[in-house]
């Protein structure tokens, strides 16, 4: 573990928001496991998203868990949860603890290289929980986290290490962006897990 680890109560945004950073939360080895059981247990999918009406399969890869029939719609698709697997369980109950919160799913993204990235956007769709906290999990290459406020452009940036864990709450996706650059020097893949609260609709069964 690190020497001197990052304060969790401190806001990596100047205004509008809070995103606290914990920093490493495993060890290297448990890092390590936990890197190797999701490449190898998760069936990686290619994302799709509708972009000004136009349906395009992206670079990175991902999947999406949650509790029972729980569905989740973003760039103009709509996902179905695959049930939690043990792993998950197990990271899941390590970041609620740390959150003091509760989550009912979890988006992962797999970046099998520097040059797949993230372009700018908030999570803010209507079926996320507002100013619920969103917990990012990573694992693997470490890539920069930045963000981009809505309005004044003012910015920020955090590099996320291996087992690292880093919370966006309360008027973050309201007021800003955030993006994962692309970085050709990057060779190695990134595991990113963000644990999320999904408000749940009225179902006819």
């Amino acid at each position: 573990m690190e020497l001197f680890p990052p304060d969790p109560s401190a806001n990596l945004l100047p205004c509008d928001g809070t995103v606290n950073y914990h920093g490493r939360i495993f060890s290297m080895a448990d890092a390590n496991n936990y890197s190797a059981a999701l490449l190898n247990e998760v069936p990686w999918q290619h994302d799709e998203v509708v972009i000004f009406g136009k349906h395009i399969v992206t670079a990175r890869k991902v999947a999406w868990y949650g509790d029972s029939r729980l569905s989740y719609t973003y760039s103009g698709i709509t996902r179905q949860a695959l049930p939690w697997n043990e792993t998950l369980m197990r990271l899941k109950a390590v970041v609620e603890q740390h959150c003091g919160t509760t989550f009912n799913s979890c988006l992962l993204n797999l970046y099998e290289q520097g040059d797949q990235g993230m372009a700018w956007h908030s999570d803010d769709e209507k079926s996320l929980a507002q100013h619920a906290a969103i917990a990012s999990l990573s694992f693997g290459a470490e890539r920069r986290f930045c963000f981009k406020h809505k309005r004044t452009s003012q910015t920020a940036e955090i590099v996320l290490e291996h087992g690292s864990l880093l919370v966006m709450k309360d008027t973050t996706q309201t007021h800003w962006l955030h993006s994962i650059p692309k970085s050709k020097r990057i060779t190695e893949p990134r595991i990113n897990l963000t644990f999320r609260t999904i408000v749940r609709q009225d179902r006819v069964s």
